[in-house]
């Protein structure tokens, strides 16, 4: 039986690796649950999993959490803040820590459990896309595994197995294409944060739908992918393919092509950072391509899409340059949701952001310079909002 933790419980990855926990309960235990503010859930998260350390990051809501769960026949090590979410996150026998905590919040409390010699299923893609520099050296440091528990980056990873360390020559990462990708490019100017959240493939938190929309969620993939494989920025390439059935492929040095198939469900690739090696029976729909039909691909529109050329030109320029985007990003996109700003306004910003900061790089970032970075990112998000209708000199474009 695998001893786990989970970071951000009450989430979509958090919720989905719970379910799968409860029809394998003689694969799974539960060690350690960490959530943001949702203290009903929790509380019914701890009474059916009975695990030994939680957490939830809003400090005003500890007295609620521990009112809540006086009734109940035990009571687990209770934490808060951020603080707490790294005691949880480095805690006790468990062996792998799923980091289902969205944006750079999750940064921190997974490289707690690096340093622990936790294994990680990897769901926070900020992990690598800000903190590589950093986290890249503590996983060879601490010899543990980083498992993609994301259904593009499980599916290369799946696809890999067996294959020689020479023998992948390029990853092409597949894209729904979000809620717009049939909408003219010119009538995005007029869409609203309800059209925007109407994702065709999938049910997901409201910030990666947005990003699903703008394209920046299959961006930033890529500057994690090349992390994760260690391909250069050109071998990474995106395809838009709207029935989500092929999460990803791989292109060997032969120009042999394989693929992963299955039916848009996150659960498979969380289940396979559960149980890699291994592979678990479940009882799940098969995958059925005559019900399928047909399997369709297009080059994404990079007018539509701005937000893609944006993420390779920080990858490229590397350093602190992705957790300047990543973070420039997440602040744009909680506007657009606020609806202080409008949906075109995201890239505009980011771009702005990014230009600012593009002189000033730090090629070799530490873990304070990333942090540092990201914050100030945020400011200049709010900073540039005041310049929106203003025209823009772009530095990134010409990476």
């Amino acid at each position: 039986m695998k001893a786990i933790t989970i970071l951000g419980s009450t989430g979509s990855i958090g919720t989905q690796t719970l379910d799968i926990v409860k029809e394998n309960p003689d694969q799974f235990r539960v060690v350690g649950l960490a959530t943001g503010r949702n203290v009903e859930l929790l509380v019914e998260q701890i009474r059916l999993f009975r695990p030994e350390i939680v957490a939830i990051q809003d400090e005003s809501k500890l007295g609620e959490l521990k009112d809540a769960v006086a009734s109940l026949d035990y009571t687990p090590e209770l934490h808060s803040g951020q603080a707490g979410v790294i005691e949880v996150a480095k805690y006790g026998d468990a062996q792998t820590v799923i980091t289902g905590i969205v944006g750079c919040a999750g940064l921190l409390p997974t490289i707690a459990a690096i340093e622990a010699g936790k294994d990680i299923a990897l769901a926070n893609k900020e992990t690598l896309i800000a903190g590589g520099p950093v986290v890249l050296p503590l996983v060879k440091k601490h010899g543990i595994q980083i498992l993609p528990a994301d259904s593009e980056h499980s599916a290369i990873f799946q696809c890999l197995q067996g294959i020689p360390e020479k023998g992948l020559k390029k990853i092409l990462l597949t894209a729904s294409g979000g809620s717009f990708r049939d909408l003219p490019v010119d009538q995005l100017a007029s869409v609203t944060v309800a059209d925007a959240l109407k994702h065709p493939n999938w049910t997901m938190g409201q910030k990666i739908t947005i990003d699903s929309a703008t394209l920046m969620n299959k961006g930033l993939e890529v500057i994690e992918a090349h992390f994760l494989f260690g391909l250069d920025y050109e071998d990474i390439e995106i395809v838009i393919h709207p029935q989500s059935i092929i999460h990803s492929l791989i292109e060997l040095q032969d120009t042999s092509v394989i693929a992963q198939l299955g039916w848009p469900d996150m659960r498979l690739p969380i289940l396979y950072t559960l149980s890699y090696p291994e592979r678990v029976y479940t009882n799940w729909e098969r995958l059925d391509l005559v019900k399928v039909g047909s399997l369709t691909f297009r080059e994404p529109d990079h007018k539509k899409y701005p937000c893609m050329n944006l993420a390779y030109a920080a990858g490229r320029a590397g350093g602190a340059m992705p957790a300047i985007l990543n973070a420039a990003n997440e602040q744009a996109v909680a506007l657009f949701l606020q609806e202080q700003i409008r949906f075109l306004d995201i890239p505009r910003l980011i771009e702005t952001v990014c230009d600012r900061f593009s002189p000033r790089n730090i090629a070799q970032p530490t873990l304070e310079d990333i942090v540092e970075s990201d914050a100030l990112a945020r400011q200049e998000v709010l900073n540039a909002t005041e310049t929106l209708e203003k025209p823009m000199v772009s530095l990134m474009g010409k990476g």
